[in-house]
């Protein structure tokens, strides 16, 4: 069995200890602030995640543009030419072309490098969704799972990866097509807060709405409370834009009333975020389904 290296992209918004302790291979994508253009990284060599998120509340409005295959071809040939095959689990393809220009730089490796074997899994989760998806790829991988294992498990647990999130301020969502200006004003207006998860297709859905912060923070705890699976096997990981005090609330709510094997945190990073604004809350678990 040929060694591989795991990659994913910085969509997953992993946590950098993460990433160190199992090796894994990050793709940065690009945010635009200002006119200036950054690559997000996670260890936030060109973009601190604290300061993305305070200019963004002052006003700026970033926008994102997806990895280009040149990229992809860069960062692969790294470890094709040493002769490492490559498992790379990408962000949605519901949400976004990066799994299409993965598999151009793909084809174009295969060419010059006759024998490599590079494997695209289409996550179709986003976030910390799609993080974990990794981490638990990494800990396979870690367990000495071949690239054809842990591909397999992937795709057969992906749709049981929920993911369920609130965002703060609708105006984001409006500026991303997600929403109608009119209802982002009336939302605002009366304080309702989306709820959103990914559906089976790995593309954003309005599934609920409530009306306030903690209403919207407490709906999150019920759904992982009534739909986790074995959560004792299981991680759990939270997520949050900034907003630090309301994700430990979610965090104290999720541990008072399930017991699962880890609850982790992290901090959404600039790309999601561009779209989201600062203090979008969610969370990941496993259940039965999305």
């Amino acid at each position: 069995m040929r060694e591989f290296k795991l990659y994913t992209d910085s969509t997953s918004d992993l946590p950098n200890e993460i990433v160190e302790e199992y090796n894994i291979k990050v793709i940065p994508t690009e945010v635009f602030l200002h006119g200036n253009r950054y690559l997000d990284f996670p260890d936030e060599r060109e973009l601190k995640k604290k300061d993305f998120f305070k200019i963004v509340r002052e006003g700026a409005a970033p926008t994102t543009a997806v990895i280009p295959p040149s990229r992809f071809y860069e960062y692969f040939e790294q470890d094709v030419k040493d002769g490492f095959d490559i498992l790379y689990i990408v962000f949605s393809s519901g949400l976004t072309t990066t799994r299409q220009n993965a598999l151009i730089a793909s084809e174009d490796l295969k060419e010059v490098y006759k024998d490599c074997r590079i494997v695209v899994v289409d996550s179709l989760s986003a976030s910390l969704g799609e993080g974990l998806l990794v981490y638990y790829a990494a800990k396979l991988m870690k367990q000495g799972k071949s690239i054809e294992e842990i591909k397999d498990w992937v795709e057969s647990m992906r749709l049981k990866f929920c993911h369920w999130f609130t965002v703060d301020d609708l105006q984001h969502l409006r500026r991303g097509g997600r929403i109608s200006a009119t209802a982002a004003t009336v939302g605002g207006v009366l304080g309702i807060k989306p709820i959103i998860n990914i559906s089976n297709e790995g593309v954003l859905e309005a599934v609920d709405k409530v009306r306030g912060r903690k209403a919207a923070i407490d709906y999150l705890a019920n759904r992982v409370k009534n739909e986790a699976v074995d959560p004792g096997e299981h991680t759990v990981f939270i997520v949050h834009a900034d907003c630090e005090d309301d994700c430990m609330y979610l965090k104290q709510q999720i541990e008072t009333t399930v017991e699962f094997k880890e609850v982790l945190v992290g901090v959404m990073g600039p790309v999601i975020g561009a779209h989201t604004g600062p203090g979008a809350v969610g969370l990941v678990y496993i259940g039965d389904s999305r």
